[in-house]
């Protein structure tokens, strides 16, 4: 099996980049593992954090890595809780797709003017092209926070002003469709829609709509300074790293969540949360051996007969990853308190799953 994607290695939730309709990697700086198990794996990279791996109803590693506070040596646990990030985009998807169960939209082709007729380009901006990263609108993220580093303070809606005018002087990057490019001002936007027609609370309409009816007790809308007692401390080279204004990462990954109700959400879509047809429109088909796309919030890998619907995050001190594998009746939790800006641990595992582990 050729070695995995470029895109893998790339991916960093503000910065990813998929600039046709599918990725394929030519050859990545991975380190060289000498996998045996699971556990020989995450050891070897020197993971930190807690990781689920299940494959056919069986338990390949449920287990701490490392510690959630180096300080107060409090352990890594399964019901610890960590921020996830970009993960964070899966809700907010699954949102837009109870919208349209409630009848608030009437299908994900529906145009921004039709909801903001002052939106610039909105004739052209589907909510399909927010939710698979097709519109275009370049990302508010490294702006945003150089605004908060000067201290200024902005709410969702003033993100929002600082898209429309991003775009009103400078155009969208692509045609709506014409290409793809991840960008956090396409979930932002999908979570104030979210807000704009059901008149609540975008985190509010997600605690009642997905997390009640699933006992997700503890995915909470993370907070700028953790609570060390019951969140792992993140990690940057070796220093504590958990602050984060969080109201940049509106939508688009500013949640906090255990591994106990990960692995029940992603095991909620792998098998009935979502219908046969609203599975049809989320996860991208057809992707060839080798490519990795972008579908309704879950990224598709596809690896000969072995496909992985999966979605990664990273936010100062953490990085995280959910996914699961049909074929194994699979699935993947991978939360670590120790950021990885390159991307490579995540990327590693994935390959080594992958060509190891998940192997037709």
């Amino acid at each position: 099996m050729n070695t995995l994607h470029k895109f893998l290695v790339a991916f960093i939730s503000a910065t990813v980049m998929l600039l046709t309709s599918c990725s394929k990697d030519d050859g990545n700086n991975n380190p060289t593992i000498n996998y045996t198990t699971t556990e020989n794996l995450l050891n070897e990279i020197n993971f930190q954090g807690y990781a689920i791996v299940t494959k056919n109803g069986n338990d390949l590693v449920r287990q701490g890595f490392g510690l959630a506070n180096e300080t107060t040596t409090l352990p890594q646990d399964y019901e610890m809780a960590y921020r996830i990030g970009s993960v964070s985009k899966t809700l907010t998807a699954a949102a837009i797709i109870q919208l349209k169960r409630d009848g608030f939209i009437s299908n994900f082709n529906q145009t921004l003017d039709e909801f903001d007729s002052e939106f610039p380009n909105g004739n052209q901006i589907t909510i399909a092209h927010l939710l698979s990263h097709q519109s275009g609108i370049p990302d508010y993220q490294f702006i945003v926070e150089d605004a908060f580093e000067q201290g200024e303070i902005l709410d969702e809606e003033d993100i929002y002003d600082v898209i429309t005018y991003l775009i009103s002087e400078n155009g969208l990057n692509f045609a709506p469709g014409a290409s793809k490019q991840y960008s956090n001002s396409n979930y932002l936007i999908a979570a104030l829609l979210v807000q704009e027609l059901t008149q609540m609370s975008y985190h509010e309409y997600i605690q009642q709509n997905i997390f009640n009816p699933l006992g997700m007790d503890d995915t909470l809308k993370g907070t700028d300074a953790i609570n060390p007692n019951t969140h792992a401390e993140g990690y940057k080279n070796g220093n504590a790293n958990s602050t984060y204004p969080m109201a940049i990462a509106f939508g688009a990954g500013d949640f906090s969540s255990t591994p106990k109700d990960m692995e029940t959400w992603t095991n909620a879509v792998k098998t009935n949360w979502f219908t046969t047809a609203e599975k049809d429109d989320i996860f991208a088909q057809d992707v060839p051996s080798g490519y990795v796309d972008f579908g309704l919030g879950w990224f598709t890998t596809q690896e000969g007969n072995t496909t992985l619907y999966w979605h990664g995050g990273d936010i100062n001190g953490y990085w995280s990853m959910i996914g699961f594998i049909p074929e194994y009746n699979a699935t993947i939790i991978l939360l670590s308190n120790k950021q990885d800006d390159t991307g490579i641990q995540r990327n590693t595992i994935i390959e080594q799953l992958l060509t190891n582990e998940f192997n037709q």
